[in-house]
């Protein structure tokens, strides 16, 4: 009788411990991106500011103190565009849950005037890119002096080709040699230029109007470039490709519920003219 017992007692342990091991969690392979299935973040994408909404691509300074508002009263934390990229070239650990990125495009004088003020303010990193051609000849635009200092400020100043080119357009105007070399002047020229004059390493680059395929993607690769941005509107995930990192276009009307979506992922899809 001892002996059946002490049977079924071994039998019963060895079946609890069966249990146990099979609901413990599997292991995290090593070398693998921390919660890198946690991923989601979002590009926040800017062109310009001002007291009224003299375009489709302005939006109200106020309208961006409150999104700024909303970051920090909701548990969001803006972090550098750099952070996120490091995080796919396998360079730097997993953004944690709810990270955001905010970046402008075109170097709009506002973004001297208005939005550096505001970056200030709430402590926040920013990312500017640029195309050179403008920047101390065009009204609209800064000047150097202003890119260094917002560069003192923390800004990173990044490329956005060296005169906003609709590569679309030049493909089909020019021959495949004119293409090949405007394509490299574009690319080449600002990357050098705002080392030059502004000083750090410019290996980021958004595509003017959000126009590229395989030809620009391995020319910019070609050229130096570690990451590219696109306009197209979803989180930036462990899916997408470094090369073609996806941003938020926004938009004045990017309130309130509408602000909330995009953070969360839930917003509709909309076409915003350019």
């Amino acid at each position: 009788m001892l002996k059946s017992r002490t049977l079924i007692f071994v039998l019963c342990a060895f079946l609890l411990a069966l249990t146990c091991a099979q609901a413990a969690p599997t292991p995290a392979k090593a070398g693998a991106p921390a919660a890198s299935q946690e991923v989601s973040v979002p590009i926040l994408l800017y062109h310009r500011f001002g007291p009224t909404v003299a375009d489709g691509m302005t939006i109200k300074t106020s309208v961006f103190e409150e999104h700024l508002k909303y970051l920090r009263d909701n548990g969001y934390k803006v972090i550098p565009l750099r952070t996120l990229v490091d995080y796919y070239l396998k360079k730097g650990p997993a953004p944690a849950p709810k990270s955001v990125v905010i970046v402008e495009d075109d170097a709009h004088k506002s973004v001297y005037s208005d939005m550096l003020p505001l970056a200030k303010k709430y402590n926040v990193p920013v990312t500017v890119f640029v195309y050179p051609s403008a920047i101390s000849n065009a009204k609209y635009a800064m000047t150097y002096e202003q890119l260094r200092t917002l560069k003192k400020n923390g800004f990173d100043i990044q490329s956005h080709t060296f005169w906003h080119p609709n590569f679309k357009k030049d493909k089909k105007k020019m021959t495949p040699t004119e293409y090949e070399k405007s394509v490299t002047t574009q690319l080449k020229k600002s990357k050098e230029r705002l080392e030059k004059e502004v000083g750090g390493t410019v290996d980021l680059l958004a595509w003017p109007f959000g126009i590229y395929d395989d030809y620009l993607l391995k020319r910019a690769g070609e050229l130096g470039y570690k990451a590219t941005f696109t306009i197209e509107a979803h989180h930036a995930s462990p899916r997408d490709n470094v090369m073609k990192l996806p941003r938020y276009l926004l938009i004045n009307s990017d309130q309130g519920k509408n602000f909330a979506r995009i953070l969360e992922g839930t917003a509709p899809k909309r076409n915003v003219v350019y």
